[in-house]
Order: C-alpha cells, then structure tokens, then sequence
C-alpha cells in the first residue's frame, strides 16, 4: 500500500489589495484577455491567439488536476475592491518530500504598476513557508525578462545561476505573428530566512503582504 500524494489547501489568500483564490468559471474571459497580451506571449509558452475555449480547460481541468495530483496549485490574483482578475499565480513542480515548488506568476496588462507582482508572489512565499512549512521556493526567468527579474529581487530571491540556453521565448514578426528564441534562463531561489528584510522593505514601499487565509 502506498501513501496517498499530499496536496495544497483549497484556500484563498488576502493582502491588503488583493485576493488569490482559486480560478472560477468567471474567469475565463479576462484570463484569455490577460493571456492575448504581447508580455504574455513573448515570455510564456500559452498558444497565440489564446482563446476562451483554451482559458475554460486551464480553470476546470488543468488547474483542478494539478492540484489534486499534489503538482502544484494555481491562484487567480484579483482586486479586493473591483474582484476583478488581476494575474495568475501558480505553484508547480513541488516535491513534498524537499519541500520546494517552483513559482510563476503573470499580471495582466489592465493592472501593471501597481506592484501586484511582488504582493501577490510575497502573500505566496509567506503562506508557502508559514502555513505549509516549505522550506525553499524556486523562481526561473528569461535572461531578458528584467521585469519578472525586479519583482524577484524585490521579495528577496536570491540568483543562484544562469541555464545556458534552457528558454524558449518568443519576439514578434513583422507581420505580427510569433516566432520562437532561444535564450539563457536565470535561477533564482527564495527560503524562509530570506524573507525577513523583503516584507518590511515591501511595505516601506506601499506594497501589503498577507494578512491570512482561510
């Protein structure tokens, strides 16, 4: 008889701006929104031009299965006030036995400059290290992808080295399609210690880390 996978919380997570929550079926037409923008295609590997059809797989299938084959977990971001979908968190790649999962997170393009990146990806650490007594997060960004990089610094990731040549990205054609790039990933990691300056550096900036979960 083998032990049963562990897997994440069904949970919701609040700062003071934001609530990450698990994705709904209303949703899916600001997730496929979110997904059609250039940031998002040039950095991620979503299909080009993403549809709603595809957005309703990743909120009733792909994200459930995840979950409940103990892989990762996957937040919707939204506004306290609007609740409206602000970004995508997701959790994957977790070994329950090491303790570590790797981090990603996308931010739609209505809610950029708000700091939503480091909020929400903080309110995760926290509940990561605190309530699921984790003791590593992983983060992997394009060599190019200087704003994912910024938002790593900024909840105290450390670099731990460059992947030669381990990225797909994409850039743009002059007929406006897609076409893939090779580039260096850069590794970066996040433990409990680490978090001891990133939260009070974030709120000195205006920036809310979590308050709970339930």
């Amino acid at each position: 008889m083998t032990s049963q996978t562990p897997v994440f919380p069904d949970i919701s997570i609040s700062t003071d701006r934001l609530v990450l929550r698990p994705m709904d079926e209303d949703d899916i037409p600001d997730l496929a929104a979110m997904m059609n923008d250039d940031l998002v295609a040039a950095w991620t590997a979503v299909p080009q031009p993403y549809t709603e059809a595809a957005a309703r797989t990743w909120v009733t299938e792909y994200a459930p299965a995840q979950r409940a084959a103990g892989r990762g977990i996957d937040f919707a971001v939204t506004e306290l006030l609007t609740q409206r979908l602000v970004g995508v968190v997701q959790l994957d790649g977790t070994d329950w036995r090491v303790r570590s999962a790797q981090i990603s997170y996308i931010i739609a393009p209505w809610a950029r400059g708000e700091g939503y990146a480091c909020e929400a990806a903080l309110a995760t650490a926290q509940w990561l290290f605190r309530a699921q007594e984790f003791e590593r997060m992983e983060l992997r960004t394009a060599a190019d992808n200087t704003a994912s990089q910024q938002v790593a610094q900024k909840i105290g990731c450390i670099s731990e080295g460059v992947l030669r040549n381990a990225c797909i990205a994409r850039t743009q054609t002059v007929d406006g399609g897609w076409t893939d790039i090779r580039t260096d990933m850069i590794v970066w990691s996040l433990l409990p210690e680490d978090l001891e300056g990133a939260a009070d550096q974030l709120a000195d900036a205006g920036y809310a880390s979590y308050a709970d979960w339930n």
